[in-house]
């Protein structure tokens, strides 16, 4: 399996609202993906997660993928 890793975002503020930038960091199985994946800070990651958490909660992003 091939790794893909992405530049550093330069994301300062996640918003869970913001569902079409959450998606982008969640895979196709509806799992959060990892820092070395992403990218990001260990902050930054932590804000992520939280924002994807509460926009599941939401019903925004769903908990599991649709298959």
């Amino acid at each position: 399996m091939a790794k893909i890793f992405r530049k550093r975002d330069e994301v300062a503020f996640f918003d869970y609202k913001d569902f079409k930038t959450l998606q982008r960091y969640v895979n196709v199985f509806g799992q959060i993906e990892p820092r070395k994946k992403t990218g990001l800070t260990e902050s930054q990651q932590r804000h992520l997660s939280r924002a994807i958490k509460r926009a599941r909660h939401l019903a925004l992003l769903p908990f599991v993928a649709n298959n």
